[in-house]
């Protein structure tokens, strides 16, 4: 390497930084401060830049400690039943329609879903799943999570720990289709096997 070298890991610092304020996920946002801190951490010790070295190891700290809370098993969730025809559910839905056809585009209103959550993350409302009954099955229409809340534990608790969300509905079984790759992974992640040409999760 030329002598220049921690000029790299300076400019590669703040290029991450950069980028983390521009992404709307609160975990990638997290990794992304953490890696560009440290470079900037490193930087700052090679050239003696001391206030430098402080800041961006301090929010290093911060940055570990809120992913620690994100990711961690003390984060509270809850879902609480909403009236399919609730104004605020569809001011939800409205207002985040672009980003559900980018993910879902399959998901059109239907009277038939009367299965309605909003998944609370916290006390704030973090994301919402809608599914149509069909006896001891629910054909889910909807699982979508706001930005800020996406690549967190909500899924991993709603389809693991928090799953009597659908059993003391007396749901045995989820069944869902999926139209984008985004969504087959996001499925295939959370333990859905492919049955047909749906994605299939038996809850007993």
């Amino acid at each position: 390497m030329t002598d220049g070298w921690y000029d790299l890991i300076g400019y590669a610092g703040a290029a991450f930084v950069l980028v983390s304020l521009a992404v709307r996920s609160e975990i990638r946002k997290g990794w992304l401060s953490i890696v560009g801190s440290v470079c900037l951490l490193l930087y700052g010790v090679v050239i003696g830049a001391w206030p430098v070295a402080l800041v961006t190891a301090v929010l290093a700290v911060v940055w570990v400690g809120r992913l620690r809370r994100e990711l961690g098993p003390d984060t509270h969730f809850v879902a609480v039943p909403l009236d399919p025809d609730s104004p605020f559910l569809a001011d939800y839905v409205g207002g985040n329609a672009g980003e559900i056809a980018n993910s879902q585009p399959d998901y059109h209103p239907d009277p038939h879903d009367t299965f309605v959550r909003l998944i609370s993350r916290d006390g704030l409302p973090a994301g919402v799943l809608i599914g149509e009954p069909a006896g001891k099955e629910l054909l889910i229409k909807l699982d979508y999570v706001s930005p800020a809340y996406r690549d967190s534990a909500q899924a991993r608790w709603m389809f693991g720990r928090g799953r009597s969300v659908f059993t003391e509905a007396g749901f045995t079984r989820l069944v869902a289709n999926a139209h984008t790759t985004v969504h087959r992974n996001y499925l295939e992640l959370l333990g859905f096997h492919r049955e047909g040409g749906s994605y299939v999760l038996d809850l007993t």
